[in-house]
């Protein structure tokens, strides 16, 4: 007899990989794929800058490997509030910070400490997919508010508002957004926030593209939020690729005694798990206060990526796209979803075996806001985006005179 599983661990989805086991039987049939689905640019030309590789081989090689606070290295927690005040203008100390193994962690953490059953949480439609599979995990209700596709996936803030009841525990706030690569500038955020305390709602702010942005129009929620209680959440596998490595962190920002309760929740959590790695810890310490150099260029290959995927993109027949001013996603409308294809899962599905290229379905990423797109990452150097964006267009003739 097959051991039961549990309900909440079936029922977990998550878009991004759940689309890899349709590539891994054209790998065995001997298929190029081309991997545009997971947002991992230490996957391509974009890695670990070297002052960080050599802090974690020093300490490895000091056997600076052992069991660390749980809540996180002193001198790394330092690292965080120092670069929240040099990069976000954001306030904190050490001590309202917790060093978590990668941004995921420090979301199950949080949504763990939050959610009771049949709270509910408010997220942007489309969102990043943990914060609805977490969300359903602890037997809580995921409710998307509106982002506008043609006002460049900005927040709907009436349909936020209409959207808030009195089980609602929280509002995300993912900026820079993923899957849209939308940027909301102050205005949007402080028109967010106003909700927030009119409702006295906990925000959860998700930053973590916060540095990968081609706009100057960013602004981090808790550098503008005066009376409203923001949990913010950031990490080190994007503007310093360290994707593999799992390093993140989240930081309180609330009145005094606000947030208490709150934090003593997530850190029972993080003591449970032990401590996050000690040895990338350090190399985190060193990604944060050594050279900072690197990010420029990041940022200034990846705006030529975008710029090349949009306008590819947009000259295809059956496809149109907003411009990502953040991140390193595209969110393009597959506008044959419905009539040559009846789910935007099976235009993914029909484009993979057909191409070899691997996107993800939009629906992933909310059944209803998301429906009818699609998701693709524009990391990989031109020369490989041509090729993708080259069978993606002949796929789409093809498809449109069938």
């Amino acid at each position: 007899m097959p051991i039961k599983v549990t309900s909440r661990a079936s029922n977990i989805e998550y878009a991004i990989r759940d689309v890899i086991p349709y590539a891994e039987q054209l790998v065995k049939e001997g298929r190029k794929i081309y991997y545009l689905n997971i947002g991992d640019p230490a996957a391509f030309d974009l890695t670990v800058p070297p002052h960080v590789k050599a802090a974690l081989c020093k300490a490895l090689q000091e056997d600076n490997n052992y069991y660390s606070p749980s809540e996180g290295l002193l001198e790394l927690r330092e690292a965080v509030a120092k670069k929240e005040k040099r990069v976000n203008n954001v306030d904190i100390t050490a001590q309202d910070v917790l060093i978590t193994e990668g941004i995921s962690e420090g979301i199950q953490m949080s949504l763990a400490a939050l959610v009771e059953r049949g709270d509910e949480i408010l997220f942007p439609g489309p969102t990043y997919p943990p914060y609805i599979s977490y969300t359903k995990f602890f037997d809580g209700t995921p409710v998307a508010y509106e982002t506008v596709e043609s006002e460049g996936w900005q927040p709907n803030v009436d349909d936020l508002r209409k959207k808030i009841s009195k089980k609602t525990r929280a509002l995300v706030i993912i900026n820079p957004n993923n899957p849209t690569g939308a940027v909301y500038g102050r205005k949007m955020i402080k028109e967010m926030l106003d909700v927030a305390a009119e409702h006295k709602l906990l925000v959860l702010s998700d930053e973590i593209y916060d540095q990968i942005t081609y706009t100057d129009d960013f602004v981090s929620t808790a550098s503008i939020a005066k009376d409203v209680p923001v949990l913010g959440f950031n990490g080190f596998s994007k503007a310093y690729q360290m994707t593999g490595l799992r390093l993140g962190y989240l930081y309180f920002k609330g009145q005094k005694g606000e947030l208490d309760e709150l934090r003593q929740g997530i850190e029972k959590e993080c003591r449970i798990r032990l401590c996050a790695n000690t040895p990338v810890q350090q190399a985190g310490v060193a990604a944060l206060n050594g050279p900072q150099d690197h990010i420029k260029g990041v940022v200034e290959k990846l705006r030529q990526r975008r710029d090349y995927s949009c306008k590819r993109l947009n000259e295809m027949d059956g496809i149109s796209s907003t411009k990502p001013e953040g991140a390193f996603y595209i969110f393009p409308k597959i506008h044959g979803v419905g009539k040559i294809w009846k789910t935007d899962m099976d235009f993914v599905i029909e484009l993979l075996k057909a191409t070899g290229v691997l996107i993800v379905n939009g629906s992933g990423f909310d059944p209803h806001y998301g429906k009818g797109h699609a998701r693709a990452v524009f990391l990989p150097p031109i020369c490989e985006l041509e090729q993708a964006f080259n069978a993606i267009e002949d796929f789409m003739r093809k498809s449109e005179k069938a």
